[in-house]
């Protein structure tokens, strides 16, 4: 159930990534106070995460989650390059995440 936990815990960390773009710096009161909850939803979620997983493993798999949703969705929604070159990295952050899932006997 931790693993579940920590990827959504990643996706409430694409939101709120995502979510600083249209605060426009904090000068929009909705899109920051949703930004400001799927902050707290995403540190919430991580630590109960942090219960069973090594620290290591839950940080490094909410952080890439985070990194490989905010990249995509930059991509689709705000007009981010898609270069050969990301969509690389993209896929190796991924199959590190996958590592770690079998490299960690929780």
């Amino acid at each position: 159930m931790a693993w579940v936990i920590v990827v959504i815990a990643g996706l409430f960390e694409v939101g709120w990534a995502i979510g600083l773009k249209y605060t426009d710096g904090f000068t929009r009161l909705w899109p920051t106070v949703w930004t400001i909850l799927a902050m707290i939803i995403s540190m919430w979620l991580l630590g109960i995460a942090m219960k069973t997983l090594p620290v290591g493993t839950a940080y490094a798999i909410w952080v890439g989650v985070g990194a490989v949703g905010t990249v995509l969705l930059g991509i689709v929604l705000l007009g981010d390059p898609a270069t050969a070159a990301r969509l690389i990295s993209v896929a190796l952050i991924v199959a590190g995440l996958v590592g770690l899932k079998l490299a960690t006997p929780v």
